[in-house]
């Protein structure tokens, strides 16, 4: 099961490398970027694959229990800090469509 969850965090951060791939060629075609976009689709997936991919490293590297503690403190404080800015993008998003 570690592996799994390691597998999908490498698959998330290469899927925002994708996602930021794709709006870029679009900026470069002369289309105009789209900030929450451009969040959802590059930033959302590379933050959640390196929170996913630091929660099992240390435990199949059988690091210190202080290491842990620290990727895990880390870990938790990412986990609030994408959770603010999807929601700041999603209200930013919804201000510029109604208002």
């Amino acid at each position: 099961m570690d592996w799994s969850v390691l597998a999908l965090g490498c698959a998330l951060v290469l899927t925002s490398l994708g996602g930021w791939w794709w709006e870029r060629t679009k900026v470069q075609k002369g289309a105009r970027p789209d900030r929450s976009r451009r969040f959802f689709a590059a930033w959302l997936p590379l933050l959640m694959g390196v929170e996913s991919i630091g929660a099992k490293v240390p435990h199949l590297l059988h690091a210190p229990y202080s290491v842990a503690m620290i990727v895990a403190a880390l870990n938790f404080v990412l986990i609030f800090t994408v959770a603010a800015l999807a929601f700041w993008m999603l209200r930013e998003r919804n201000l510029r469509t109604n208002g």
